[in-house]
């Protein structure tokens, strides 16, 4: 398994990443069940070009995501609190996904599809429900 596999299938975006500049901090709602751990708070840093589902996942803050992060699901809705200028404008695509998720907000987006272009600080919070109560064990 590569860096990037974290037991959900997660995979690289496959671009060049630069150095981690940009202040990103999580605000989990259920810490215990996205990180096993119950540190509400995680302040990381990002690098231009990577996506906010990769960021987390390298941290250890497991953003639910059936589809791998490829904008075919809205399991890694999230509300972006602080922030939304630092990040890639929504797609179509993102936009007609995002709708499927529950609680949907102004400030909802997919974590997989938010690419960090400025410099921040980006406020994420990751509601309670985005868990998966049963995880598949990859064959």
């Amino acid at each position: 398994m590569d860096r990037w596999e974290f037991g959900m299938h997660l995979r690289s975006s496959g671009h060049h990443h630069g150095p981690p500049t940009v202040k990103v901090v999580y605000h989990l709602e259920d810490p215990e069940s996205l990180t096993g751990g119950n540190k509400e708070v995680h302040e990381l840093m990002a690098a231009k070009g990577e996506h906010l589902l990769e960021v987390a996942m390298e941290h250890g803050i497991n953003i639910e995501h059936a589809c791998g992060g490829v904008c075919a699901c809205s399991t890694c809705h999230v509300y972006i609190e602080k922030g939304m200028e630092d990040l890639s404008e929504a797609t179509e695509a993102e936009e007609d996904r995002v709708e499927e998720a529950p609680g949907l907000q102004r400030n909802s987006r997919l974590s997989c599809q938010c690419v960090v272009k400025g410099d921040g600080p980006i406020h994420v919070r990751v509601p309670a429900w985005n868990r998966n109560a049963i995880k598949e064990i990859p064959h």
